[in-house]
């Protein structure tokens, strides 16, 4: 356990991305890669738009969340740390359609991620409002914990033949290591970097690797991006975290959620199109009317984005 010093703090200003873990309705470790900012206030700023609003959901229903700083693609540092953070967080109801006192989160973005630029200003802005409606979630750090950089994983032990249509199998192949979201003994969310190894029944990893998880309800998240924030993919794996043996435990999973990115032509419109209805539906849902976007704001910060060379936080 540790604090978050000036050293750290680079550490995780660096990262790109981080996985970001609420709690759902069963209790099961849902959790999706984001970006998150540090703020001067030792708090974190994690946004999200109100077609995926899932997330606010669940931490207005369970404060109980958790931050893995573990793939460093894009930070200039193949061998940072690994960074564990679990706390509490809130997320009003307030709907914001512009930076705000985000400014400096949207800067970052805009900086790191070149390829959104465009989206505010026509044409883009045309079909991408719904992306600009956003909640604003607040991390309160209450444990945080360095961990040996992703580079120093261990190689996942063979695998076997899995059971026919076995959930997930194919993607878990694809990558080499992924992100298992359990509960602690406190039930409290808890995220670790590992290297499954397929069986016939589901995903096993070391026990060891664990630390103080409990068996219960758990997912898998693989995820990747480029250096610039592009080629994203990103599928969660639900299911139950069960001890399979002294040295390991195993995953079974029942279900493979796969938002976007899986490299079908039609999956750009696909997820275009979910976008819009889903933020339709949650002002329907909560019998507001469409608010405008402050695009002039965003524009302002994509110009100085593109302009600054570090992205990072300035002094």
């Amino acid at each position: 356990m540790t604090g978050i010093d000036a050293a750290l703090g680079a550490t995780i200003d660096a990262y790109r991305t981080c996985e970001f873990t609420t709690l759902g309705t069963a209790g099961t470790p849902l959790t999706w890669p984001t970006a998150a900012w540090r703020r001067p206030d030792g708090t974190f700023l994690v946004t999200t738009c109100l077609a995926f609003a899932q997330k606010a959901f669940n931490v207005r229903r369970d404060d109980r969340v958790a931050l893995l700083f573990s793939d460093p693609t894009g930070s200039g540092d193949s061998d940072a740390p690994q960074v564990f953070v679990s706390g509490t967080a809130s997320c009003p109801e307030e709907i914001r359609t512009a930076p705000d006192e985000a400014a400096e989160y949207w800067r970052r973005m805009f900086q790191r991620q070149p390829h959104s630029r465009p989206f505010v200003s026509a044409p883009g802005k045309w079909f991408m409002d719904w992306y600009y409606l956003r909640l604003f979630i607040t991390i309160t750090p209450e444990r945080v914990e360095v961990r040996p950089p992703l580079s120093q994983l261990r190689p996942a032990e063979p695998g076997s033949v899995p059971a026919p249509g076995l959930p997930g199998a194919a993607l878990v192949a694809r990558y080499p290591s992924a992100v298992l979201g359990t509960r602690d003994t406190y039930r409290s969310p808890l995220l670790t970097r590992v290297r499954p190894r397929v069986t016939p029944d589901g995903f096993a990893v070391p026990r060891a690797a664990l630390g103080d998880a409990a068996p219960g309800r758990a997912s898998l998240l693989v995820h990747r991006h480029d250096e610039r924030l592009n080629g994203m993919h990103n599928a969660l794996i639900t299911g139950e975290l069960v001890g399979t043996d002294d040295d390991h435990w195993t995953l079974l999973p029942r279900k493979v959620t796969e938002p976007a990115g899986s490299g079908r032509p039609r999956d750009a419109y696909r997820t275009l199109r979910t976008a819009r209805r889903a933020t339709a539906r949650y002002l329907r849902d909560h019998e507001l009317t469409r608010p405008r976007v402050d695009w002039a704001a965003y524009r302002a910060l994509a110009e100085e984005g593109a302009t600054s060379r570090g992205g990072s936080r300035p002094s």
